[in-house]
């Protein structure tokens, strides 16, 4: 089964340009039973194998804007940093509701954003001025966001590189790989030291992975995008619901579950 999900996992992100990390946390924590930080340590180094399949591709496409990438790796990689401590501090403290709650939260707000977008052509501003030192300031609670919950630098990074910066799409998506390429490897680094790993589901799906993105890399030019991102994106607003759902459940059962107690007590 973590060859298949693997292997699915990183089709999508081939044809869509969806973050290995958005898919991988929900499928692993609600589908397989993962808990939450092991499934955010794991979605970071599938990502990063995942992504160095890439890359070197969007290298020799001269692809990646390597000036517009330091400004954005200045605020990233710092930001991953915290991210990740603070993910290890609510571990730590034994927080997993809040944890999964905040996951969701995550989970649903990228999701209903880019749906609101999603019927919006994708377009290069070139007529803009560039703005890409401010990507050092945006790009640290994007990183923040990545060591905490594995999400968010594919879809933050591309908007904001679409918004401040006069970046052909091809290279919005390349540097954006790049982006997310290296602050992956750095969460998953800090991840490494920590005791949130498993190693016999991440090996297993990292090899399902790599066949999943050579098939879909192979498969892009013949599948529309648009339609599969917009359905890949409604059924990851369901899974963010299911997380708060979950959330609320554990956090409301104590409660009620205290209720015939203190009944009784009454009497």
């Amino acid at each position: 089964m973590p060859y298949l999900i693997g292997f699915v996992i990183a089709l999508f992100i081939a044809l869509t340009g969806v973050g290995a990390g958005t898919i991988t946390v929900p499928v692993l924590v609600l589908f397989l039973g993962v808990d939450a930080p092991v499934a955010v340590g794991i979605g970071l180094m599938f990502a990063t194998a995942v992504k160095l399949i890439l890359v070197p591709a969007q290298i020799a496409r001269r692809n990646v804007a390597w000036k517009t990438l330091g400004f954005m790796l200045a605020g990233g990689v710092p930001g991953v940093i915290i991210g990740s401590l603070f993910l290890k501090h609510l571990v730590t403290a034994g927080s997993q509701n809040l944890l999964n709650a905040i996951l969701g939260f995550i989970l649903v707000t990228t999701a209903a954003w880019q749906i609101a977008n999603s019927f919006k052509p994708i377009k290069a501003n070139e007529n803009a001025r560039d703005r890409s030192p401010l990507l050092a300031w945006l790009m640290f609670p994007v990183g923040a966001e990545v060591g905490f919950s594995s999400a968010g630098a594919g879809a933050l990074g591309s908007a904001a590189l679409l918004s401040l910066t006069p970046l052909a799409p091809a290279q919005v998506v390349g540097t954006d790989i790049a982006f997310g390429f290296i602050v992956s490897l750095i969460g998953s680094g800090a991840h490494w030291f920590s005791h949130t790993n498993n190693y016999e589901l991440l090996f297993p799906l990292i090899a399902g992975g790599v066949f999943g993105a050579v098939s879909g890399t192979l498969l892009s030019t013949r599948v529309p995008r648009r339609p599969l991102r917009f359905a890949l994106w409604v059924w990851l607003l369901i899974l963010g619901g299911q997380f708060l759902f979950n959330s609320y459940q554990a956090w409301a059962a104590p409660r009620h579950g205290a209720t015939p107690v203190h009944t009784a007590l009454l009497k």
